[in-house]
């Protein structure tokens, strides 16, 4: 048996190449660390290990969404496990285990995942679609990456663009061939599991285990004042007691769709110029 010990140095702000000089031995002689980065074809990579090897993944969500789609299709040789040392971490906040150093086993959730497609491409998902506000905040969290090595602050930009720079959409949500429609939208996420965006409970009752469907947050109809007045009860799920400009909705097939074009986040990667997408689970 061989452990393939997979790191990605861009995780954790910078700081997930610390992985590399750590003590493996516990996992035996037969181990190989590589640089995730560095890996033109993971699907080969996978493809070529014997039945039994086993693989850690070190990293954050979006190293997690990469290895899913990278792997999508393949049967794994053997045990996949998780150790997070990204910033996010919603993962392992919803399943119990933030703070955790310890390898997750990832066999339950890797089964059943979510597809969704925009601008005519599919890909998996393991936490949530984050569509309005939060899509922006990547976008402008990736910009700002490019010129500071500085932790990004996404709640700062949340305010600010809550504030002086998003405006809110007009939207149609259809779910399971039921159509809603929805003015002033600040956020739309799809959801797998109950967090996203660093520790925002968006959907506390979806259960990523059990459930046979996604849920879908609208947040919706209110001004800026009111919306920033609600937004941080997010972050302990006690926004949907807002029930006037808060709706959950819920279904196998559900598709957001914006009236102008906004930023999409899928895992905390960050898609431009969205005008509608579809989750499928």
């Amino acid at each position: 048996m061989k452990y393939y010990i997979l790191y990605n140095p861009l995780s954790g702000n910078g700081q997930g190449s610390k992985a590399a000089g750590e003590d493996w031995s516990a996992y035996g002689d037969s181990r190989e660390i590589l640089d995730v980065t560095k890996i033109d074809d993971m699907a080969g990579l996978v493809a070529s290990m014997a039945e039994g090897d086993a693989i850690i993944l070190c990293g954050g969500d979006g190293t997690l969404n990469h290895f899913i789609n990278d792997t999508r299709g393949l049967q794994l040789p053997g045990k996949v496990y998780f150790r997070s040392n990204g910033t996010g971490n919603d993962f392992l906040r919803d399943i119990g285990r933030s703070g955790s150093t310890e390898p997750v086993d990832m066999a339950p959730y890797l089964t059943r995942l979510p597809r969704v497609t925009v601008n005519g491409e599919t890909r998996l998902f393991l936490n949530g679609v984050g569509y309005g506000i939060d899509g922006y905040c990547c976008e402008v969290g990736d910009k700002l990456r490019q010129t500071s090595d500085k932790p990004i602050n996404y709640t700062g930009i949340a305010i600010k663009g809550l504030l002086f720079h998003f405006r809110p959409r007009n939207a149609t949500v259809t779910v399971d061939g039921k159509t809603q429609t929805f003015s002033k939208v600040w956020l739309a996420p799809t959801m797998n599991g109950r967090f996203y965006g660093g520790g925002m409970m968006a959907t506390p009752d979806q259960d990523r285990l059990k459930s046979e469907t996604v849920s879908t947050l609208v947040m919706y109809g209110s001004g800026k004042l009111r919306t920033l007045a609600v937004f941080p009860s997010i972050f302990k799920g006690e926004h949907i007691k807002h029930d006037k400009m808060v709706k959950v909705l819920t279904g196998r097939e559900i598709t957001v769709e914006f009236d102008r074009p906004t930023a999409l986040q899928i895992d905390g990667e960050t898609v431009l110029g969205v005008r509608k997408y579809t989750v499928k689970k």
